[in-house]
């Protein structure tokens, strides 16, 4: 009774909500996974308990969490309308930003892959899903279709979006801007477009109903082998989103603009990683 009450206290609250806004700025955001930042939080854990059997949980974890979901709402509808201007005015240097965010965070996710050790099967696994997914987009690629952004594709995207949440190092990009659907989907969702935020929430709320205790059970029991699979995935789309979404065909200035976005991109990423390796330190 005491802990609801100091949940529900509006420092806490506050508090809560600014952690959410920054969960639901890393959803949201290429490269970062909204999933990482909840456990950088400490909120993981209750999440995925609140998912995997919210009837029985929802009276303990939800005043904890209430302001944890307004707060992802606020960073989420917030930062999209914004990365929708950035992608439509400016996309090779915004992509770069992107990539270089991706990349920045490949090392604090190949740490957490490793965090209760590596085995053979932790790098077959990183294999197979690598070449799964570079096979698949560079299909998609040379079959050169054209992807129309429907019901159905919006449904995809709200799978990938709960992934990111329910799988730490998951970014929701990373499948949807191979696809072309990352910029649709954040315009969509920044103007409030109910032909997307429909077929999205759908998307989403089916994949944390059919797949939250899976993928809970999965990171549980095979820590290593899931996430070195996700590193797999992350890599080989990182790749096909440089192939697929950068123009080469740019001055010398334009390059330079890239590069000095990249970096940016990496370097944040970097200092993310110190900020969460101080927060993780200062924990135990």
């Amino acid at each position: 009774m005491n802990e609801n009450k100091k949940s529900f206290s509006p420092i806490r609250f506050v508090l809560g909500v600014l952690q959410g806004m920054l969960i639901g700025l890393g959803a949201v955001l290429p490269g970062i996974s909204g999933g990482v930042l909840c456990v950088v939080f400490g909120v993981y854990k209750p999440i995925m308990e609140l998912l995997s059997n919210p009837f029985k949980t929802w009276r303990k974890h939800l005043g904890r969490l209430l302001p944890i979901i307004v707060g992802v709402v606020l960073g989420f509808l917030g930062i999209a309308k914004l990365l929708g201007f950035l992608l439509d005015k400016y996309p090779n240097p915004s992509i770069c930003l992107f990539v270089g965010l991706i990349v920045g965070l490949m090392p604090s996710l190949f740490r957490e892959a490793g965090e209760k050790g590596r085995s053979k099967g932790s790098f077959i696994a990183l294999a197979i899903a690598f070449v799964f997914i570079m096979a698949l987009l560079l299909g998609y690629a040379q079959l050169k279709l054209t992807l129309t952004p429907n019901f159905a594709w919006f449904l995809f995207c709200g799978f990938c979006i709960a992934l990111s949440i329910i799988a730490p190092g998951m970014s929701f990009s990373t499948l949807t801007m191979p696809l072309g659907l990352y910029q649709p989907l954040v315009d969509g969702i920044g103007n409030l477009q109910m032909n997307v935020l429909i077929p999205c929430g759908i998307g989403a709320v089916l994949t944390v109903v059919l797949f939250a205790k899976g993928v809970n059970y999965l990171f549980e029991r095979h820590h290593s082998v899931s996430f070195h699979a996700i590193v797999g995935v992350v890599i080989a789309a990182t790749i096909m989103t440089v192939v697929n979404e950068v123009s080469f065909d740019q001055s010398i200035g334009g390059y330079v603009v890239c590069a000095i976005c990249f970096v940016i991109g990496a370097v944040g990423a970097y200092l993310l990683d110190c900020f969460n390796c101080s927060v993780r330190a200062k924990e135990e």
